[in-house]
């Protein structure tokens, strides 16, 4: 029997020789974590970059000016689509059509769509297609194939304004929001007033083709830099789960689709074909308003809609949505008119028109920065959109004292005017109006503005295209009245064209003829006159809106428990 001496004495021998035995494994473990220190910059397990959110903010805000230019890239070289696909002027017409159809459509599920995929998935996807599609849409040979690859770009590219913008509401704090979102704003000014500048200079010096191809390295370099820099909040990860266990709303999917899609169809056709003159606009106008009705019944009844027409119980959102209706349908009715009165009524050619527009976006640039900055310095979002309210309202009232002698300058002065004024009212609101929506609704609440920022749109350009031809004529048949083979100064004119030598019967026609045109001219001048008053009236109406508000003072405190 071993004395207890000994048992101490192999007790010791056994520790001694696990100490040797361990000796080995601490300098493994030593070796490992070297090599882990080695290879870590290649671990692909490891958690992922956090960029600076204006490396994510630029980023994500090119393929939304790509989207947005290709709204209006397409508009100057329209007769050269048609004529090269020998289509008429109207059928050629759809090309622009079916692709602000396809926008409509998507725009107010692109919500839903980025919580079932993620937002980050559901963006580059976006991209990715509207790239694809774009090359499609250069390559396409006939006219029916290109108008459907014109539907693909737009479904694929009608997410991308709404993604946009609740990736900033929820990349910056409601300090720096002001600043990020006057990037996004420089992209949605810039972007329609660089479009038919570049779309004709590309037409005149290559082929319309290129109006989509310019997209494929856009697109690649956005997809790539997006793959790097862009991450799904934390609270997407819960909406996505949320989304995929629901059942998907088919019928208010259905509804939504339809009406869009036919009210776009009769805000762009209708003046072309008499409105309600026309039993395709009749049908068209009572399927859009039947769908509609019973989408908005059937989303409200809905316990998880796919598009939540709840969230405009908030006040700010409401008239948020309400004000960028109204603010992008006086701005693009005057985008739609001025071009149109310098070629129509002054003689410029399509790429000149352009040009004489273009500095326009330049000092929207310099400038929207500028109110971003302001507004993270505390001032009030309310006082700076009533104050851009009025520049704007000045804007379209100078612009309605224009005659035909005026000078480049005096169309070029107003337009910057008009612009710095949507830059002064687009960033405030773009800021207030996610300061009480809960961020887990922010891509539902992107997608509602985005819709409401488009259909004000189509409905300015409808609206000033429709009363554009119908004051003409009233115009026309006044001054007719006063304009008579028995009036004083008409007499005189004639005669003294009569007394030219050779025939007079020839020369009395030709004076009436010039005296006609002359006529017309000048009813068509009175007509877009009185469509700048007509504009500068909505904006002064939708001036109380602004304080219907809430007060700044209260938002940081509500937007904490908000989110």
């Amino acid at each position: 029997m071993p004395s207890a001496t000994d048992k101490t004495e192999l007790e010791l021998d056994g520790l001694a020789e696990l100490d040797a035995m361990a000796a080995p494994v601490e300098g493994l473990e030593e070796a490992e974590r070297a090599l882990a220190e080695i290879a870590a910059p290649f671990d692909n397990e490891k958690a992922p970059r956090v960029f600076n959110p204006w490396i994510v903010a630029m980023v994500v805000t090119i393929g939304t000016f790509m989207e947005v230019l290709d709204t209006s890239i397409a508009n100057v070289a329209l007769p050269h689509i048609a004529g090269s696909l020998s289509a008429s002027l109207d059928e050629g017409a759809w090309v622009l059509t079916s692709y602000l159809v396809a926008n409509a459509v998507v725009l107010p599920i692109s919500g839903w769509i980025s919580s079932v995929m993620g937002r980050r998935n559901y963006y580059l996807l976006s991209v990715l297609l509207f790239t694809v599609f774009s090359a499609a849409c250069g390559l396409a040979p006939t006219l029916g194939m290109l108008v459907g690859f014109r539907v693909l770009q737009g479904l694929a590219g009608g997410g991308l304004q709404p993604s946009v913008q609740a990736i900033l509401a929820d990349s910056f704090p409601a300090s720096k929001r002001g600043m990020a979102m006057a990037l996004y704003t420089i992209a949605i000014l810039v972007a329609p007033v660089l479009g038919p500048t570049a779309g004709g200079w590309i037409t005149d010096n290559y082929s319309w083709r290129w109006i989509f191809y310019i997209n494929i390295p856009v697109g690649m370099l956005c997809v790539f830099l997006t793959r790097m820099v862009l991450r799904d909040p934390e609270h997407m990860a819960e909406a996505k789960k949320k989304a995929r266990g629901l059942s998907v709303d088919w019928i208010g999917l259905g509804l939504i689709s339809l009406g869009l899609a036919t009210l776009e169809i009769v805000l762009d056709k209708g003046q072309e074909l008499d409105w309600f003159g026309s039993t395709f606009i009749v049908f068209f106008a009572t399927v859009s308003a039947i769908a509609l009705a019973g989408a908005i019944y059937w989303e409200l009844q809905r316990e998880n809609p796919i598009v939540n027409l709840r969230l405009l119980k908030e006040r700010n959102f409401l008239f948020c949505c309400l004000l960028i209706l109204g603010l992008y349908a006086t701005l693009y009715a005057a985008t739609y008119l001025l071009p149109q009165f310098m070629q129509q009524m002054m003689g410029y050619d399509a790429t000149t028109a352009g040009f004489a527009l273009s500095p326009a976006g330049i000092v929207t640039m310099i400038e929207v920065p500028f109110v971003g900055f302001m507004l993270t310095r505390g001032f009030d979002p309310r006082k700076m959109a009533f104050a851009g309210m009025v520049v704007m309202a000045t804007s379209f009232w100078w612009m309605a004292s224009l005659n035909l002698d005026v000078s480049e300058s005096s169309l070029i002065l107003p337009r910057i005017l008009q612009t710095m004024a949507v830059g002064i009212i687009t960033v405030p609101i773009s800021t207030v109006i996610f300061r009480f929506i809960p961020k887990s609704e922010s891509s539902q609440a992107a997608g509602l503005y985005a819709l409401m920022r488009n259909e004000g749109g189509s409905i300015g350009i409808a609206l000033v295209s429709t009363m554009l031809a119908r004051k003409a004529q009233v115009f026309q048949e006044t001054l007719g009245r006063h304009v008579t083979a028995s009036t004083g100064m008409v007499q005189q004119y004639v005669a003294g064209a009569a007394g030219a030598p050779g025939n007079a019967a020839d020369h009395n026609y030709m004076a009436l003829a010039g005296l006609y045109n002359a006529m017309q001219r000048q009813a068509m001048l009175l007509s877009y006159m009185s469509q700048f008053r007509l504009l500068c009236g909505i904006v002064v109406v939708m001036l109380p809106m602004v304080f219907l508000l809430k007060r700044p003072s209260a938002q940081k405190h509500i937007e904490l428990e908000a989110h």
